[in-house]
């Protein structure tokens, strides 16, 4: 388990540990914050829209081949990104290179995990340890990734990555494959294309919310023409009797739908506070890295709290009362972040909001992942695992994407933009609340 949750600490903690050297990175490669922005928008992405295939090739190329292939084109887009002298070469090292080894090394993560686990309450122990540790990975993102930069510089921080590889890569040696790989197993290389490019170019579309509204609705438009496109090839592949990128009967089970939607609002929510907070506090209250990492400090120390808690609390709660009570905190900790920042300037006030959101947020990672998982057999547990993760990174796309663009867009208007920015991830975890109410009353 040692290995696997700590891949998962390391793939979280690259999506958030740039929002706090966002100046540092503008200020070094000649850049803006918006191309920052950009930069973490897009490893997010990638992720995203490679998740689904990544999960696939783990049954032609083997669950342990494809973690340590993800490791080691993670480990060299840290290095790339370690020595980038533009941002052209951190967008090829950060957000192309680790967001497809991402891709290839998450879907091994939680498929191993299920595999080596038959009843519920191990499995829950096991999603509770690597969910956890991607929680914790992306709220102490900013504090590690602020104490680095300002004590070194921001490239150390990716060649910390690339240590933490190096050693995960050592503690996987003794990792065994359940199931042995087929290479004849077919892949549907055409749904993978048109899903990439369908989510791609809806992500693409509202980082332009902010500059081009025609540009942005043009991208929307071709975004969902070609999802459209997506879910009616696959469904003609599954007539025709071939296998399909997807199963349709993914989306069939009611359970699991809601639980996918929930996992989207964690994340939105998660990374959309951890930008949006840490953009706000380095260029309007003028914090460095490290001073904006240490309010995170919070944020990780509840998320910490409540998945080290995940077991206990699954023996006393269903998962529906879980994933809903980790709602409320979190709507709740954005309204103390909305209050206390006109009352005070301190940065201090953003602690109690943070934290409220940090055991929101562990309280439901565990009981969302185990109510999707557990919602289909064996077989199909390499699809569900890609199409759950796909949705997760999906949601960090979204977070930094709108809230990040409501921000970026009126920077000069100080509090205004930063609290429409938190008012719509509000929207989000209210969304993610009412999905969680539907949750069928016996889940978990």
């Amino acid at each position: 388990m040692a290995p696997l949750a700590l891949a998962q600490f390391i793939c979280s903690f690259a999506g958030s540990n740039m929002n706090v050297m966002i100046n540092d990175i503008s200020e070094d490669l000649d850049t803006t914050v918006k191309g920052v922005q950009g930069t973490i928008t897009l490893f997010l992405l990638i992720m995203a829209v490679l998740m689904i295939p990544g999960s696939k090739l783990t049954d032609r190329w083997g669950r342990k081949r494809c973690f340590l292939a993800g490791l080691t084109l993670y480990g060299i887009g840290a290095l790339v990104s370690t020595f980038s002298p533009n941002l052209g070469m951190l967008v090829l090292g950060n957000s192309v290179l680790e967001g497809v080894g991402t891709a290839l090394l998450i879907p091994p993560v939680y498929i191993l995990a299920t595999m080596a686990f038959d009843d519920l309450p191990s499995r829950a122990r096991a999603f509770g340890l690597i969910s956890g540790m991607g929680g914790v990975g992306a709220a102490a993102g900013p504090l590690i990734g602020g104490f680095i930069a300002t004590a070194i510089s921001w490239r150390a921080a990716f060649l910390f990555q690339a240590v933490v590889i190096a050693v995960i890569v050592f503690l996987s040696r003794r990792i065994v494959d359940p199931v042995p790989p087929d290479p004849a197993r077919p892949f549907d290389a055409a749904g993978a294309v048109l899903s990439a490019v369908g989510m791609f170019f809806v992500v693409f579309g509202i980082l332009q919310a902010g500059s081009d509204a025609v540009l942005m609705a043009a991208f929307l438009t071709a975004g969902a023409a070609f999802l459209t496109w997506f879910f009616l090839h696959i469904r003609a592949r599954e007539r025709a009797g071939k296998e399909a990128l997807l199963t349709m009967g993914l989306f069939r089970d009611r359970t699991s739908n809601l639980g996918l939607v929930t996992q989207n609002m964690q994340w939105l929510i998660l990374m959309g506070t951890s930008f949006v907070v840490a953009v706000f506090l380095q260029t309007v209250r003028g914090y460095n890295s490290i001073e904006t990492g240490v309010i995170f400090t919070a944020a990780t120390a509840g998320v910490l709290l409540t998945s080290l808690a995940a077991e206990r609390l699954a023996r006393k709660h269903s998962q529906k009362a879980l994933i809903s009570a980790g709602f409320v905190m979190t709507v709740t900790g954005i309204a103390v972040l909305l209050v206390l920042v006109g009352a005070s300037s301190r940065v201090v006030a953003f602690a109690p909001g943070l934290l409220l959101i940090g055991l929101g947020v562990g309280v439901m990672l565990t009981p969302s992942v185990n109510v999707v998982q557990s919602s289909f057999p064996e077989e199909l547990q390499g699809e569900i695992s890609g199409l759950s993760r796909s949705i997760s990174n999906l949601g960090s796309s979204f977070g930094t994407a709108i809230a990040g663009t409501i921000l970026v867009s009126g920077l000069a208007e100080g509090n205004r933009s930063y609290a429409l920015a938190m008012v719509a991830l509000a929207v989000f975890a209210l969304v993610g609340l009412a999905a969680a109410a539907r949750l069928p009353a016996g889940s978990g």
